[in-house]
């Protein structure tokens, strides 16, 4: 198919956007996951002795060499399972609210698109934040959690349900101006690299990489405080944490900011920051290929089919 085909294609099919996405968010949570739970790990405020690390390469190393093989995929599987569901929501939310805005236009349109990411944005991370706190409680040292199912009934014994969205409005601060970015970027550079918008794999990976860097250095001071809040890192907790009852807990972002400044001073903002960079270029674009590929081998498939059972 070449490209004037692949603009031609209908791109209003929800089920297109949900497969696709869906797709898409599995594929580049569980291929990154290792490197996003190294990125959890140098994001510490007050880490353990034995979870001092030089570098992304030491964490790793010292991860599987002290913990075992399989611990930078401890949580992986609550993963595979959310992330399905939560990239079909942010898709198929993304395009149907950049299609409202924008028309039948395909120029680039930076306000169109930085609104539609605010949007997907609100859906993705309702469905994604309980994920990201089970995630990052399994990913920290000395993780007192068995399984994804023990730190899931832990958590709400302990803490209640709303520790699932204890960051929530952090998660929206971080990731409406991170994807905000994320989409306006890759829309500008995706048009700047192949102005007739037709399916380039080589288009999809350049421009996904350059908007998640973009995106994940500009952002990880808040990202930083999620990482708190999600984790309630033990020995930052109870250094800066208030008391909730029996237990002392870090709550609401700027509260998480005021506890970063005290622990680490303005450095600890960028904690991990080149990991996180590092992990989120190959994200963005695993989830930008995989994601156009998807949504044009089904709408070509899909349109196949309608015109193999139209009458001639």
């Amino acid at each position: 198919m070449d490209e004037s085909e692949y603009e031609s294609l209908p791109t209003e099919r929800v089920t297109v956007h949900l497969a696709a996405g869906a797709l898409a968010g599995v594929m580049e949570h569980c291929v990154m996951y290792p490197v996003d739970c190294v990125k959890t790990r140098m994001q510490s405020l007050r880490p353990h002795p034995n979870a001092i690390y030089r570098n992304m390469h030491h964490a790793f190393k010292s991860m599987v060499t002290r913990e075992g093989l399989l611990t930078p995929f401890r949580g992986i599987n609550v993963v595979a399972l959310g992330a399905g569901p939560a990239h079909a929501l942010y898709f198929s939310t993304y395009e149907a609210t950049k299609k409202f805005i924008n028309g039948n236009q395909t120029t680039y349109n930076p306000l169109s698109h930085g609104l539609a990411g605010v949007c997907a944005t609100v859906f993705h991370d309702g469905a994604m934040n309980p994920i990201e706190v089970v995630k990052q409680r399994m990913q920290v040292y000395g993780s007192p959690y068995r399984s994804v199912l023990h730190c899931v009934r832990t958590v709400v014994r302990d803490e209640g349900v709303r520790a699932f969205y204890r960051s929530y409005t952090t998660q929206l601060s971080m990731n409406i101006p991170f994807q905000t970015l994320h989409f306006t970027v890759y829309e500008f550079t995706r048009e700047t690299m192949n102005p007739t918008r037709g399916y380039d794999p080589k288009t999809h990976v350049v421009a996904g990489a350059t908007a998640g860097a973009v995106a994940a250095a500009l952002t990880t001071p808040l990202d930083v405080a999620k990482t708190l809040l999600n984790t309630q890192e033990r020995g930052a907790v109870a250094i800066v944490g208030k008391p909730e009852g029996h237990a002392v807990y870090v709550s609401g972002m700027l509260t998480a900011f005021r506890s970063i400044y005290r622990l680490r001073g303005f450095s600890g903002y960028f904690q991990g920051l080149r990991a996180r960079v590092l992990y989120q270029m190959p994200s963005c674009a695993i989830c930008w290929s995989v994601y156009e590929f998807f949504k044009h081998f089904l709408q070509f498939a899909e349109t196949e089919a309608e015109y193999e059972l139209s009458p001639v």
